[in-house]
């Protein structure tokens, strides 16, 4: 679970307040240039008057209120205002007041999301990462030319606490530090997952899955199965008694719920011994059939080199 920071916390304890900017937190902003415009002292403010000072005012809001995080501002404003004409208005008068500021934002309302942000390249990402957090919502990305006061429009975000996580989730994936030639956090090397695999298994030498697969006494089915592709088959030769189900169509054959299987795969608890050149793939492979419940499946050490080896017989 994601732990938000302080100042994200208190955004979302505040996220139905609806505040104008007191002097202080004005006098603060100084230093990032902010300029407030004039706004009428009559008594009779148009709507348009009104629309622009509330803009200025959600837009100081969000400035004031938001977590930098790798020198990037950003931050989530809740509005009940849906006009599109009145979001563009905020994001103006963002743009404005962080002239040199990067930032990132995600203004949300009940029908819509509007992310905007002064860097192309966190904007994409937001965008990307916003399209696989609610699928089929995206309706168009507005460029308006320059890196200044781009916006994505994202349908029926909703406020739910769900969404606003997520909502964070993409502001701090977007402006995390990415190096091309790091790993991602949470990725693993080829190595780890392969070790991860072999720590489900219950290996075999191919002495013992020989002895398996002729023991009549054996307490479940036992199934010897050649992953190889049809080339190493031809070339290297096969292994008499096993059966040949390649590598792309494997769970799709022993999965008992699959229409696709095959009709000896019926139950859960056969022990299913795969094998492939050298023990790497194969492995790989029983791994996954244990995702399936397979959890018998396993793999011969070595895989068919070592079996070879072994002077076990083969044709």
């Amino acid at each position: 679970m994601m732990v938000l920071p302080q100042c994200a916390s208190k955004i979302l304890q505040q996220k139905h307040l609806f505040m104008s900017l007191s002097a202080s937190s004005a006098v603060a902003l100084e230093h990032q240039r902010i300029q407030l415009s004039p706004t009428s002292s009559t008594n009779c403010q148009t709507f348009l008057d009104v629309s622009e000072e509330a803009a200025q005012n959600i837009a100081l809001r969000m400035i004031t209120n938001a977590c930098t995080v790798n020198g990037v501002r950003i931050g989530i404003h809740f509005s009940k205002e849906d006009d599109s004409n009145f979001l563009r208005l905020v994001i103006s008068h963002i743009s404005a007041c962080l002239p040199l500021s990067p930032y990132l934002f995600v203004i949300a309302t009940t029908d819509a999301l509007v992310i905007c942000g002064s860097d192309a390249d966190d904007m994409q990402r937001a965008v990307l990462l916003a399209s696989s957090k609610f699928p089929g919502r995206v309706d168009a990305v507005d460029n308006t030319g320059t890196i200044i006061a781009q916006a994505a429009s994202i349908r029926h975000s909703g406020s739910s606490s769900c969404h606003e996580d997520a909502l964070w989730d993409v502001l701090f994936n977007s402006v995390r530090a990415h190096n091309p030639h790091s790993p991602p956090p949470g990725s693993r090397s080829i190595d780890q997952i392969l070790s991860d695999a072999r720590a489900k298994l219950e290996r075999m030498t191919p002495q013992q899955a020989y002895d398996a697969l002729h023991d009549p006494t054996y307490p479940v089915p036992v199934f010897l199965v050649d992953i190889r592709p049809a080339a190493q088959r031809d070339r290297e030769g096969e292994i008499r008694g096993s059966l040949i189900v390649e590598r792309n169509v494997l769970e799709w054959r022993f999965d008992p719920r699959c229409e696709a299987r095959l009709k000896i795969a019926d139950r859960y608890d056969s022990k299913i011994i795969l094998f492939c050149h050298e023990g790497y793939t194969s492995s790989l492979a029983a791994a996954s059939l244990h995702e399936l419940g397979l959890w018998n499946a396993t793999d011969i050490v070595g895989g068919y080199g070592a079996w070879i080896a072994a002077g076990l017989p083969c044709q």
